[in-house]
C-alpha cells in the first residue's frame, strides 16, 4: 500500500524493502516488501502489535541496519549498500535519535550529554559549549546544565535526549517510544515540544504504540506482520 498522493519532496523512499532474520532453520521476515515515501517537514507515528516490524523499520530508516531487499534512499541518495563509515557519517550528519531509555550518559553533566554527537563531528570545544546552552534553553533547562541525569526527572532526562538529538541540527528525528518511560502529564509535555520541532520545519518518525501518543502525529503508518497494512494520511 501507498500513500493517497504522491510526495513532491520526499526526505525517505523506501521501495520494496525486507529485512529477513533466520534463527536456525526458521525465516522470519521483519519487515516484507515495504514501499513508502516519507516526504521533508512531516510528522509520523508509525504503529502495530509486538512483532509487527516498528523497530526494524526504525533501525533500518537509522541506519543502524542494512535492509536484506530492496532500496532505501535519503534525498534520493541510494543508502541501502553504504559500508558502515558511509553510514556512520549519514547517522552523524542528518539524523537524530531520541531513545525510550534516554541513553545518557551518566558520568556527564547535561550540557556534556548534549554536546556529545559534537565531538564526534569535531566541532570546537568552546563552540560546542556554546550550542549545547542554546538546546538546554530550547528545552527549558538553561538552569540545569551543569547537572547530571540521576539529578533530574525523567521528563528532564527526555528533554536533555531531544536537545542532544537536536546538536547537529539534523534534518530528521527518529523517536523511539519517546514517552514510553514516563508519566501521562509528563508525556504530554515531550509530544508537544516535538509539536513544536514539527512545527519548525523537523521530519520527526516516531515509534509508538500509544493511540493518545499517535495522535500528535499528522499521518500514521500502521505495520502489521512487516507489512503496511494501513496510513492514515491526510493529502
Amino acid at each position: 500500500m501507498t500513500r493517497a498522493s504522491p510526495v513532491e519532496d520526499p526526505v525517505i523512499e523506501l521501495h520494496a524493502v525486507r529485512k529477513i532474520y533466520r534463527m536456525g532453520t526458521e525465516e522470519v521476515r521483519a519487515l516484507d516488501g515495504v514501499s513508502l515515501q516519507f516526504g521533508t517537514g512531516e510528522f509520523w507515528a508509525v504503529m502495530g502489535p509486538s512483532g509487527s516490524g516498528k523497530s526494524t523499520l526504525l533501525n533500518l530508516l537509522g541506519c543502524l541496519d542494512v535492509p536484506t531487499a530492496g532500496r532505501y534512499l535519503v534525498h534520493g541518495e541510494d543508502v541501502s549498500g553504504l559500508d558502515d563509515d558511509a553510514l556512520s557519517h549519514l547517522r552523524l550528519r542528518r539524523l537524530g535519535f531520541i531513545f525510550q531509555s534516554f541513553h545518557l550518559i551518566p558520568q556527564l553533566s547535561v550540557r556534556e550529554n548534549i554536546e556529545l554527537p559534537l565531538y564526534y563531528l569535531g566541532w570546537d570545544p568552546a563552540h560546542s559549549a556554546e550550542r549545547a546552552v542554546e538546546l538546554a534553553g530550547l528545552v527549558g533547562l538553561e538552569s540545569r546544565v551543569n547537572h547530571r541525569p540521576a539529578e533530574l526527572s525523567g521528563g528532564q532526562q527526555q528533554r536533555v535526549a531531544i536537545a542532544r538529538a537536536l546538536a547537529n541540527d539534523p534534518e530528521i528525528l527518529l523517536a523511539d517510544e519517546p514517552t514510553g518511560n514516563l508519566d501521562t502529564a509528563t508525556g504530554e509535555q515531550i509530544m508537544r515540544l516535538l509539536g513544536d520541532l514539527h512545527g519548525q520545519g523537523k521530519t520527526i518518525l516516531m515509534v509508538t504504540h500509544e493511540p493518545e501518543i499517535a495522535s500528535f502525529a499528522s499521518h500514521q503508518l500502521h505495520l502489521r506482520d512487516g507489512r503496511i497494512e494501513r496510513i492514515e494520511d491526510p493529502s
